[in-house]
């Protein structure tokens, strides 16, 4: 039984479904490597423009790591998982188009690094954001030091790392691991709408600008200006621009080439 699902819920959106609720959409073996190749695909639809990623079932967006499996594993065992559990990671930080994330419920671990990875996250009056590694002696191996340190600065994501302590929807929209706070069970609903907002726009100047807020992470000012130029004359210089005037001037909705 596939622990992934995907569907086409809009005109250039493609949507990702964790889908192991009854384990609270933990991360097994299985998940990783579906997860990657199903995201390896979608990097190469070029009729995808946003890619929204959610989870089956009310009590979880994913709890993390399956540590029910891990706990029958050697060290040797563990550390042949790695290569695919730092696969998946990669292979959602890789995605070229948007990724936004739906989260209700708990999103702890692997579930909360799987949330950072995305560009936006909505999230529900019941998601529980955490990373609680520390407290089963181990480190986020997700991305989630460094992507909770881009995100939300180094105090606080020292604060979310070291303690592994469990935070709800207020101080998570504070802290910023939230872009958009909506009300129970809407999750999904506000994020496909979100993720409409952007499949209208030009998926050349979507793509670009993309690669230019993520490849500007940490490089002075210069570097990212620089950064940007390149992204902006990727798309001055695509048929996106010249449908984008053209529609504009001729009061139309752009039929976007996406070239």
């Amino acid at each position: 039984m596939s622990t992934i699902t995907t569907s086409r819920p809009g005109e250039g959106i493609a949507q990702i479904t964790l889908s192991r609720p009854e384990a609270m959409n933990a991360i097994s073996s299985t998940m990783a490597a579906e997860l990657a190749r199903t995201c390896a695909e979608l990097a190469a639809a070029p009729e995808v423009r946003v890619v929204v990623l959610g989870a089956a079932g009310g009590r979880a967006f994913s709890a993390g790591a399956d540590l029910k499996e891990r706990a029958a594993m050697t060290d040797a065992d563990i550390m042949r998982q790695r290569h695919a559990i730092r696969g998946v990671f990669g292979a959602v930080l890789a995605l070229p188009q948007p990724v936004v994330a739906a989260v209700h419920g708990f999103a702890l671990g692997g579930g909360c690094e799987l949330a950072l990875s995305c560009d936006l996250v909505v999230a529900d009056e019941t998601a529980v954001f955490g990373l609680p590694e520390v407290t089963v002696g181990l480190v986020p191996g997700g991305g989630g030091t460094q992507l909770a340190l881009r995100r939300l600065g180094p105090g606080r994501a020292a604060d979310l790392v070291l303690t592994g302590r469990k935070v709800g929807i207020e101080e998570a929209v504070r802290f910023g691991l939230v872009d958009r706070r909506v009300p129970a069970g809407q999750d999904g609903p506000a994020a496909l709408d979100l993720a409409g907002q952007i499949a209208a726009n030009s998926p050349v100047a979507v793509r670009a600008a993309k690669r230019a807020i993520r490849h500007g992470w940490g490089v002075s000012l210069e570097a990212g200006l620089d950064i940007e130029d390149a992204a902006w004359r990727t798309a001055a210089l695509s048929a996106d621009r010249r449908e984008g005037i053209a529609a504009f001037v001729e009061k139309r909705k752009p039929a976007w080439p996406g070239q």
